[in-house]
């Protein structure tokens, strides 16, 4: 059993839902883009393009596949135009022949609308370069990464180098400043002393 399309169905049945999505690849055929609801435009992608698909093959079976979902007093002039121009035009490209842009909402129920468009035909000058650019790609042999030497931005070790002399300095002036305040207190007991022994002496004479 085939899975069935996600979303809701469109119209009252799947036999109506087959006609409108038919309708609507006819209208994108003949005139190459149509405004529509954005569900309508979702489901329409699919079923257009295994359409185009259909026409690029050329065959007789493709041209009965298609007649038997495009049929009608219209449908013959679709299916021509669609093997004979639409078909050939997307020779070089595989898939993606449809772009659905969104649109604002419409007035009055505020549905989201999109339009619907087929693209333009790659050039074969661009098809021809992506194609050697593809298999020169392949061919060519996956080169090592070189290891990347550390990096060390010259502005963290100019901030080191100075923060380094920073404390050298700090460290020399608190140096300097303990020197200064032990020599004091060495004159001050020197001073001690020699008054010391100036009264002892002065004491043994009396």
């Amino acid at each position: 059993m085939p899975t069935p399309t996600k979303g809701a169905r469109l119209g009252g049945g799947p036999a109506h839902e087959r006609l409108i999505l038919a309708n609507l690849a006819k209208s994108l055929f003949e005139h190459g883009r149509i405004t529509t609801t954005e569900a309508k435009a979702k489901r329409l992608r699919p079923y257009a393009e295994k359409l185009i698909t259909a026409a690029k093959r050329g065959d007789i079976h493709a041209r009965r596949q298609v007649a038997k979902v495009l049929f009608g007093k219209s449908g013959k002039d679709i299916i021509h135009v669609l093997f004979t121009e639409i078909g050939p035009r997307y020779e070089n490209r595989n898939g993606g022949y449809t772009r659905i842009v969104k649109l604002n909402p419409r007035k009055g129920d505020n549905a989201p609308m999109a339009m619907i468009e087929l693209v333009e035909p790659l050039a074969e000058a661009v098809v021809a370069e992506a194609t050697a650019a593809a298999k020169k790609a392949a061919k060519a042999p996956k080169a090592e990464k070189p290891v990347a030497a550390p990096v060390v931005e010259e502005a963290a070790v100019e901030a080191a180098i100075e923060e380094e002399v920073a404390a050298e300095e700090a460290v020399a002036e608190v140096v300097e400043e303990t020197a200064e305040e032990v020599a004091e207190i060495a004159a001050e007991d020197a001073e001690a002393v020699e008054a010391d022994a100036d009264a002892a002496e002065e004491s043994e004479k009396a």
